[in-house]
């Protein structure tokens, strides 16, 4: 069995209008919400064997911060192209192509490809992912190239705001 662990980058700040949408920071609520959730996922799985982010500077910066969580420094953190501005499509793709070695895997993204990616893998529906949030499914397999074939089931969902 495999696991993926959707999670949307953390609240991002709009207050300089000329920085182009790939370089704007986290904000301060971002950078308060993102070790805070990082420690979360940590405790609900002690285990994670690959951090997967876009390599945006609000996904990377919150990859980062979930990575700290778990011990490890930025370097753990793969960065990969086409989960910037992604579409469902994309996010098969990468995970298609993961090395089999690899059990839990958690991919950093943005919206509106988190949400519809999340809304296609199972019957679990969110509206809308919020920033931060945590979506994760288990897939029955054992080889992630047959990722969109294999029986998948919902497994969890947080976010910043949700009561524990």
């Amino acid at each position: 069995m495999k696991e993926i662990i959707l999670v949307r980058h953390a609240k991002s700040d709009w207050g300089n209008a000329l920085l182009p949408d790939f370089e704007r920071p986290l904000n301060e609520r971002g950078k308060k919400d993102a070790p805070v959730m990082g420690e979360r996922l940590r405790k609900r799985m002690p285990s994670v064997d690959a951090f997967i982010s876009s390599p945006a500077r609000r996904a990377r910066k919150t990859a980062t911060f979930f990575a700290k969580a778990y011990g490890l420094d930025k370097t753990a953190v793969r960065l990969i192209d086409e989960l910037y501005e992604p579409s469902v499509n994309n996010f098969v793709h990468v995970i298609s192509t993961l090395d089999d070695a690899l059990s839990t895997v958690v991919i950093f993204s943005h919206n509106n490809g988190i949400t519809d990616f999340a809304n296609s893998l199972t019957n679990a529906r969110i509206d809308n992912m919020p920033t931060c949030g945590i979506f994760a499914v288990k897939v029955m397999t054992g080889q992630w190239k047959e990722f969109m074939s294999a029986e998948k089931a919902f497994d969890f969902f947080d976010s910043p705001k949700a009561e524990l």
